[in-house]
């Protein structure tokens, strides 16, 4: 059998209730591609689960590879050193993606000008401080050139990097696509988001801490990170890896 064209990576630490959603919306895009569903290999990276999340993978017929070290970065180059696809796209577990992403990424990445993309996100719900907090964000995005949602890069790009920086505990997504575009520059390439295939992510978090609390979070973060590293590293293992 020939190599697949895309290989999407999942990370995944005990995502047993929310995986189901987003690999129904998997399995419409691979449906979806005018390649075939059959060049679009899906990789959930368990990272060290205690629920159901790899055995529901499995029986959707995704490939799962186990990831020990619990850390995102870690967990993402876990899927990425399983992929045998000439794309690596990289997906959160509770997200749900668009029905056209492969042929989004398809046609942004087959010039060549392209180094590296992301579809962009749209949260699951709004209300007043989900959208200012977006409101403040997409500015920031738009003059980084950086984005989030299904990312995407050449495998061999990705491994030239050396993939995601395993020393950040968060924003080793942001550290990624910095990379990668410090290297397309050196070949004329660049960042691209490719138009209305926008993925959309879970509003779990607000839910669980309220619609206004990361605007009130990152102020005390940023205060911890000039004067109390330590702080800093309690508070984003206990938001990001122990919250569930």
């Amino acid at each position: 059998m020939s190599a697949p064209r895309f290989s999407l990576v999942i990370p995944a630490y005990n995502e047993a209730a929310l995986l189901p959603a987003l690999l129904d919306t998997v399995d419409a895009a691979r449906n979806g591609y005018h390649g075939g569903r059959d060049a679009v290999e899906v990789i959930v990276a368990d990272n060290a689960s205690t629920d159901e999340t790899a055995s529901i993978a499995r029986a959707r017929g995704c490939h799962v590879t186990y990831v020990e070290k619990r850390m995102i970065a870690a967990a993402r180059n876990g899927g990425a050193a399983f992929a045998l696809g000439e794309i690596v796209c990289f997906i959160d577990a509770d997200s749900r993606i668009h029905a056209d992403t492969f042929n989004a990424i398809d046609v942004t990445l087959t010039p060549g000008n392209v180094i590296v993309g992301a579809t962009g996100i749209r949260p699951e719900r709004w209300s007043l401080g989900i959208f200012i907090t977006w409101l403040i964000a997409a500015p920031i995005l738009l003059v980084m050139k950086v984005d989030a949602g299904v990312v995407f890069c050449k495998r061999a790009d990705f491994v030239t990097v050396g993939g995601y920086d395993e020393t950040l505990y968060y924003a080793e997504d942001i550290q990624l696509l910095i990379d990668l575009k410090r290297l397309g520059r050196t070949r004329g390439q660049y960042f691209s988001r490719p138009k209305d295939v926008h993925a959309i992510t879970s509003s779990r978090k607000f839910d669980k801490h309220g619609d206004w609390h990361f605007l009130t979070m990152m102020p005390r973060v940023g205060f911890w990170m000039l004067f109390d590293k330590s702080r800093t590293e309690k508070s984003t293992r206990a938001y990001w890896y122990e919250d569930r």
